[in-house]
């Protein structure tokens, strides 16, 4: 019988009331896609049974993962093992540098936009999606807009999705008769910052509870470490990859954003070293037991802690 999570743990899943398909994206990519992106379904369940997910929940979720071209699926013997596909690994690296990234940069003030009259039908609404996932609103129904985009993340999306050779990718700045006040309203008019808000917010008042506990407790055994890690990206991307992340000349006073990723990078800091160790332990492969963590996972807030050489 597995154990039942910890106290403070099911707390937390009491809160977020994740669904299963969305927490195992959050697990592939918080703890599986830096060890290789491939996992023996056996592993896979144990990892998502320490955030409170039965086996069948998993099973049925990993086949619908499969079915829209996240992972795909390799049976060796009776064992089954879900990888990343290269569009799932796409996806999960465009969201792996919104999710981690550690820095603010000034504006330029120029503004991206990207028209999609041009593109195949069929094909726009998916080029839109993943525009969207680069942080892109929409203007009007074929024109989408960014003030600051990642350039070489927007690049790679263009140059390899099928219909991207008919979209339309500009780059300038606003007119001088243009007000702030405009550029402010373009961008409520774009994005909806009052619901990005108010999850940020959601996010804040569920896990500062979180940090000052763990402040006075200190210390969380590795199984409780992952469901802490998993639980705490899983609140954060509901917010963090909707989120154009705006000059600040565009967003409203008192924006929670930033403060939803200081104690986001700060609690993660605090937990991820232990929740590592917990992975490496479950993790299986089909080659066997999971390769190292990749070096970009020690890049993540603007550098983690690596385990001291044995």
């Amino acid at each position: 019988m597995v154990n039942e999570p910890d106290p403070r743990v099911r707390r937390l899943i009491d809160a977020l009331r994740p669904k299963a398909k969305s927490l195992l994206v959050t697990i592939y990519g918080d703890a599986i896609a830096h060890r290789g992106g491939n996992a023996w379904l056996g592993s896979v369940i144990a990892l998502a049974a320490d955030v409170g997910l039965a086996e069948r929940a998993v099973r049925t979720s990993v086949l619908r993962l499969a079915q829209e071209g996240w992972l795909a699926s390799q049976q060796i013997g009776r064992r089954s093992y879900y990888r990343l596909t290269d569009d799932g690994r796409r996806r999960f690296d465009a969201a792996h540098e919104r999710l981690y990234r550690d820095d603010t940069r000034p504006w330029d003030r120029h503004w991206t936009m990207v028209g999609l009259g041009a593109v195949d039908a069929a094909q726009r609404e998916s080029l839109r999606r993943d525009l969207s996932w680069l942080g892109f609103g929409s203007l009007s129904g074929d024109v989408m807009l960014h003030p600051d985009p990642d350039d070489g993340a927007m690049r790679q999306l263009l140059a390899g999705a099928e219909a991207a050779g008919d979209a339309l990718a500009l780059r300038g700045a606003a007119l001088p008769m243009v007000t702030p006040q405009t550029l402010r309203a373009t961008a409520r008019s774009c994005w909806d910052l009052d619901r990005l808000g108010a999850d940020y917010t959601a996010f804040l008042d569920t896990f500062r509870p979180v940090w000052q506990a763990l402040g006075k407790a200190g210390h969380l055994e590795p199984r409780s470490a992952f469901a802490v890690r998993t639980l705490l990206m899983h609140g954060y991307r509901r917010a963090c990859l909707r989120d154009p992340f705006l000059p600040q000349e565009l967003l409203p006073t008192d924006w929670p954003g930033g403060a939803a990723r200081l104690l986001c990078r700060n609690l993660y800091r605090r937990v991820q070293a232990a929740g590592e160790r917990h992975v490496e332990a479950v993790l299986e492969t089909a080659e066997g037991p999971a390769p190292q963590a990749a070096a970009r996972y020690y890049a993540r807030f603007g550098g983690l802690d690596r385990p001291a050489a044995r």
